[in-house]
Protein backbone atom coordinates (compact mmCIF):
# COMPACT_ATOMS: atom_id res chain seq x y z
CA UNK A 1 0.00 0.00 0.00
CA UNK A 2 1.59 3.27 -1.15
CA UNK A 3 0.86 6.35 0.93
CA UNK A 4 1.16 10.12 0.76
CA UNK A 5 1.64 11.47 4.28
CA UNK A 6 0.47 15.00 5.07
CA UNK A 7 2.26 16.44 8.10
CA UNK A 8 5.08 13.97 7.58
CA UNK A 9 7.61 15.91 9.68
CA UNK A 10 5.43 16.15 12.77
CA UNK A 11 5.41 13.72 15.68
CA UNK A 12 2.59 11.62 14.25
CA UNK A 13 3.99 11.82 10.72
CA UNK A 14 7.28 10.38 11.92
CA UNK A 15 5.43 7.65 13.84
CA UNK A 16 3.51 6.61 10.71
CA UNK A 17 6.72 6.63 8.65
CA UNK A 18 8.44 4.36 11.17
CA UNK A 19 5.55 1.92 11.51
CA UNK A 20 4.45 1.69 7.86
CA UNK A 21 7.01 -0.95 6.73
CA UNK A 22 5.80 -3.32 9.47
CA UNK A 23 2.26 -3.05 8.07
CA UNK A 24 3.11 -3.77 4.43
CA UNK A 25 2.86 -0.09 3.60
CA UNK A 26 5.26 2.47 2.15
CA UNK A 27 5.25 6.25 2.40
CA UNK A 28 6.14 7.30 -1.15
CA UNK A 29 5.84 11.06 -0.56
CA UNK A 30 5.21 13.56 2.16
CA UNK A 31 3.62 16.99 2.35
CA UNK A 32 4.69 19.51 4.98
CA UNK A 33 5.03 23.26 5.42
CA UNK A 34 8.81 22.87 5.74
CA UNK A 35 11.24 21.15 3.41
CA UNK A 36 13.60 18.53 4.86
CA UNK A 37 15.51 15.44 3.91
CA UNK A 38 13.75 12.11 4.32
CA UNK A 39 13.63 8.62 2.88
CA UNK A 40 10.97 9.92 0.46
CA UNK A 41 10.39 13.22 -1.36
CA UNK A 42 8.66 15.96 0.65
CA UNK A 43 6.63 18.68 -1.06
CA UNK A 44 5.37 21.93 0.40
CA UNK A 45 2.43 22.04 -2.03
CA UNK A 46 -0.02 19.51 -3.45
CA UNK A 47 1.66 19.15 -6.84
CA UNK A 48 4.03 16.75 -8.56
CA UNK A 49 3.37 13.90 -6.14
CA UNK A 50 3.78 10.23 -7.16
CA UNK A 51 0.90 7.79 -7.52
CA UNK A 52 -0.42 6.38 -4.26
CA UNK A 53 -3.22 4.27 -2.82
CA UNK A 54 -4.28 6.68 -0.04
CA UNK A 55 -3.46 9.88 1.81
CA UNK A 56 -2.99 9.98 5.60
CA UNK A 57 -3.29 13.43 7.18
CA UNK A 58 -1.83 14.27 10.60
CA UNK A 59 -1.31 17.93 9.77
CA UNK A 60 -2.83 21.34 10.53
CA UNK A 61 -6.39 22.33 9.52
CA UNK A 62 -4.99 25.31 7.58
CA UNK A 63 -4.02 23.13 4.61
CA UNK A 64 -7.25 21.15 4.37
CA UNK A 65 -8.77 22.88 1.31
CA UNK A 66 -5.79 22.13 -0.95
CA UNK A 67 -5.67 18.54 0.28
CA UNK A 68 -9.37 17.96 -0.45
CA UNK A 69 -8.93 19.37 -3.95
CA UNK A 70 -6.05 16.95 -4.54
CA UNK A 71 -7.70 13.77 -3.28
CA UNK A 72 -10.95 14.42 -5.15
CA UNK A 73 -9.07 15.25 -8.37
CA UNK A 74 -6.95 12.09 -8.11
CA UNK A 75 -9.66 9.81 -6.68
CA UNK A 76 -7.59 9.05 -3.58
CA UNK A 77 -8.99 7.73 -0.28
CA UNK A 78 -8.24 10.06 2.63
CA UNK A 79 -7.59 9.19 6.27
CA UNK A 80 -8.21 12.49 8.06
CA UNK A 81 -6.72 12.51 11.57
CA UNK A 82 -6.44 16.28 11.95
CA UNK A 83 -8.58 17.79 14.71
CA UNK A 84 -9.85 21.31 15.38
CA UNK A 85 -11.72 21.67 12.07
CA UNK A 86 -14.17 24.55 11.71
CA UNK A 87 -17.82 24.11 10.75
CA UNK A 88 -17.02 25.20 7.19
CA UNK A 89 -14.14 22.73 6.97
CA UNK A 90 -16.36 19.91 8.20
CA UNK A 91 -18.85 20.81 5.48
CA UNK A 92 -16.04 20.64 2.92
CA UNK A 93 -15.05 17.20 4.21
CA UNK A 94 -18.62 15.95 3.82
CA UNK A 95 -18.67 17.28 0.25
CA UNK A 96 -15.38 15.51 -0.55
CA UNK A 97 -16.82 12.28 0.88
CA UNK A 98 -19.39 12.36 -1.91
CA UNK A 99 -16.51 11.89 -4.35
CA UNK A 100 -13.95 9.74 -2.51
CA UNK A 101 -13.93 7.57 0.64
CA UNK A 102 -12.92 9.66 3.65
CA UNK A 103 -12.09 8.16 7.04
CA UNK A 104 -12.39 10.75 9.79
CA UNK A 105 -11.78 10.27 13.50
CA UNK A 106 -10.62 12.52 16.33
CA UNK A 107 -8.62 9.59 17.68
CA UNK A 108 -7.18 6.72 15.66
CA UNK A 109 -6.75 4.29 18.57
CA UNK A 110 -8.88 1.14 18.46
CA UNK A 111 -8.95 1.22 22.26
CA UNK A 112 -10.42 4.73 22.25
CA UNK A 113 -13.02 3.58 19.72
CA UNK A 114 -14.09 0.88 22.17
CA UNK A 115 -14.07 3.46 24.99
CA UNK A 116 -16.40 5.64 22.93
CA UNK A 117 -18.79 2.73 22.31
CA UNK A 118 -18.79 1.84 26.02
CA UNK A 119 -19.42 5.48 26.93
CA UNK A 120 -22.49 5.59 24.72
CA UNK A 121 -23.80 2.35 26.24
CA UNK A 122 -23.16 3.49 29.82
CA UNK A 123 -24.86 6.83 29.16
CA UNK A 124 -27.93 5.04 27.83
CA UNK A 125 -28.14 2.92 30.98
CA UNK A 126 -26.98 5.38 33.66
CA UNK A 127 -27.56 8.81 32.16
CA UNK A 128 -30.87 9.57 33.88
CA UNK A 129 -29.46 9.12 37.39
CA UNK A 130 -25.66 9.57 37.05
CA UNK A 131 -23.65 12.74 36.38
CA UNK A 132 -21.16 12.55 33.51
CA UNK A 133 -17.72 14.21 33.65
CA UNK A 134 -14.80 13.86 31.21
CA UNK A 135 -11.15 14.54 32.04
CA UNK A 136 -8.34 14.43 29.49
CA UNK A 137 -4.60 15.09 29.67
CA UNK A 138 -2.06 15.68 26.91
CA UNK A 139 1.51 16.92 26.51
CA UNK A 140 2.32 20.60 26.91
CA UNK A 141 2.73 21.16 23.16
CA UNK A 142 -0.88 20.35 22.23
CA UNK A 143 -2.71 23.34 20.78
CA UNK A 144 -6.43 22.55 21.08
CA UNK A 145 -8.29 22.19 24.37
CA UNK A 146 -10.38 20.28 25.02
CA UNK A 147 -9.02 17.63 22.71
CA UNK A 148 -10.98 16.28 19.78
CA UNK A 149 -11.08 12.94 21.60
CA UNK A 150 -12.69 14.49 24.68
CA UNK A 151 -15.36 16.05 22.47
CA UNK A 152 -15.81 12.72 20.68
CA UNK A 153 -16.44 11.02 24.04
CA UNK A 154 -18.88 13.77 25.03
CA UNK A 155 -20.73 13.24 21.75
CA UNK A 156 -20.78 9.49 22.41
CA UNK A 157 -22.37 10.09 25.82
CA UNK A 158 -24.82 12.54 24.25
CA UNK A 159 -25.87 9.90 21.72
CA UNK A 160 -26.83 7.56 24.56
CA UNK A 161 -28.79 10.08 26.62
CA UNK A 162 -32.54 10.64 26.59
CA UNK A 163 -32.04 14.41 26.88
CA UNK A 164 -29.96 17.14 25.21
CA UNK A 165 -26.90 17.79 27.43
CA UNK A 166 -24.94 21.02 27.83
CA UNK A 167 -21.16 20.80 27.57
CA UNK A 168 -19.47 22.73 30.41
CA UNK A 169 -15.79 23.63 29.94
CA UNK A 170 -15.10 26.35 32.49
CA UNK A 171 -16.85 25.64 35.75
CA UNK A 172 -14.91 28.24 37.76
CA UNK A 173 -16.96 31.00 36.12
CA UNK A 174 -20.14 29.56 37.62
CA UNK A 175 -20.97 29.94 41.29
CA UNK A 176 -23.90 27.53 41.37
CA UNK A 177 -24.73 23.89 41.77
CA UNK A 178 -24.07 21.53 38.90
CA UNK A 179 -27.04 21.24 36.56
CA UNK A 180 -28.28 17.72 35.89
CA UNK A 181 -27.98 18.06 32.12
CA UNK A 182 -24.34 19.13 32.13
CA UNK A 183 -21.43 17.10 30.79
CA UNK A 184 -18.30 18.57 32.33
CA UNK A 185 -15.13 18.49 30.21
CA UNK A 186 -11.75 19.30 31.79
CA UNK A 187 -8.46 19.59 29.85
CA UNK A 188 -5.06 19.11 31.52
CA UNK A 189 -1.75 19.87 29.79
CA UNK A 190 1.75 18.95 30.93
CA UNK A 191 4.97 17.11 30.24
CA UNK A 192 5.10 14.52 27.48
CA UNK A 193 1.79 12.76 28.14
CA UNK A 194 0.67 11.16 24.86
CA UNK A 195 -3.00 11.01 25.77
CA UNK A 196 -5.17 10.02 28.71
CA UNK A 197 -8.97 10.11 28.79
CA UNK A 198 -11.43 9.22 31.53
CA UNK A 199 -15.22 9.33 31.56
CA UNK A 200 -16.80 9.41 35.01
CA UNK A 201 -20.37 8.34 35.71
CA UNK A 202 -21.03 9.59 39.25
CA UNK A 203 -24.18 8.38 41.01
CA UNK A 204 -25.43 7.96 44.55
CA UNK A 205 -22.70 6.21 46.55
CA UNK A 206 -20.96 4.81 43.43
CA UNK A 207 -18.79 5.96 40.54
CA UNK A 208 -18.12 4.13 37.30
CA UNK A 209 -14.93 5.20 35.48
CA UNK A 210 -14.10 4.31 31.89
CA UNK A 211 -10.57 5.26 30.88
CA UNK A 212 -7.87 4.88 28.24
CA UNK A 213 -4.17 5.71 28.33
CA UNK A 214 -1.89 5.75 25.29
CA UNK A 215 1.67 4.64 25.98
CA UNK A 216 3.09 5.92 22.71
CA UNK A 217 2.04 7.56 19.44
CA UNK A 218 2.45 4.23 17.65
CA UNK A 219 -1.10 3.24 18.65
CA UNK A 220 -2.46 6.18 16.63
CA UNK A 221 -0.13 5.48 13.72
CA UNK A 222 -1.30 1.85 13.69
CA UNK A 223 -4.91 2.99 13.64
CA UNK A 224 -4.27 5.33 10.72
CA UNK A 225 -2.60 2.56 8.71
CA UNK A 226 -5.49 0.22 9.52
CA UNK A 227 -7.92 2.88 8.34
CA UNK A 228 -6.02 3.39 5.08
CA UNK A 229 -6.16 -0.35 4.46
CA UNK A 230 -9.86 -0.38 5.36
CA UNK A 231 -10.63 2.28 2.71
CA UNK A 232 -9.11 0.29 -0.15
CA UNK A 233 -11.93 -0.59 -2.56
CA UNK A 234 -14.57 1.26 -0.52
CA UNK A 235 -17.08 3.50 -2.33
CA UNK A 236 -17.19 7.24 -1.68
CA UNK A 237 -18.54 8.06 1.74
CA UNK A 238 -17.64 9.16 5.24
CA UNK A 239 -16.24 6.39 7.46
CA UNK A 240 -15.15 6.24 11.11
CA UNK A 241 -13.67 3.89 13.70
CA UNK A 242 -17.21 2.71 14.35
CA UNK A 243 -17.23 1.14 10.88
CA UNK A 244 -14.05 -0.79 11.71
CA UNK A 245 -15.55 -1.96 15.02
CA UNK A 246 -18.67 -3.14 13.20
CA UNK A 247 -16.49 -5.38 11.06
CA UNK A 248 -14.74 -7.07 14.01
Amino acid sequence: MKLILNGCLGRMGRAVTELAPTREAEVVAGVDIAAAEAAYPIATEWAGLPAADAVIDFSNPAGLAAELRYVTAHNLPLVLCTTGLSADQLTAVHEAAKVVPVFMSSNMSLGVAVLSALTKKAAAILGDTFDIEIVEMHHNQKLDAPSGTALMLADAAKAGLSYEPEYTYDRHTRRQKREKKEIGIAALRGGTVVGEHSVYFAGEQEVLTLSHSAGSRSVFAAGALTAARFLQGKPAGLYSMEDILDGI
